[in-house]
């Protein structure tokens, strides 16, 4: 995540509370979405950008992942998705997201 989205991020946290804000991933690659699903709930661990040591506990989520899927019309999700599943690691990529948010919530 580049350090000018960690500063959005961080202000708009800090501007109407992390209980109002899920984070939603489209990253093709499981280590990516793994590093960015970190930043943006325990805090940059590279200690590059804004968000260095600041754990937000943002809920994070993948746009595979099954409780959003159900969320978005299929005729959306399919247009603008479900290649996406047909070439990625999904399996990888959810356990990597939702182990985030489940790691988060101890904070």
């Amino acid at each position: 995540m580049d350090l000018q989205n960690q500063a959005r991020i961080k202000e708009l946290t800090e501007g109407i509370g992390a209980e109002n804000i899920i984070v939603l991933l489209g990253t093709a690659e499981p280590d990516t979405a793994s590093l960015i699903a970190e930043t943006v709930t325990l805090g940059d661990p590279t200690f590059a950008g804004s968000l260095a040591g600041v754990p937000l506990g943002l809920k994070v989520y993948h746009i595979i992942e099954p409780e959003i899927k159900a969320e978005i019309d299929p005729a959306v999700y399919e247009e603008q998705v479900a290649m996406m599943e047909m070439v990625v690691d999904v399996d990888g990529l959810i356990d990597e997201v939702s182990k985030m948010r489940q790691d988060g919530s101890n904070f």
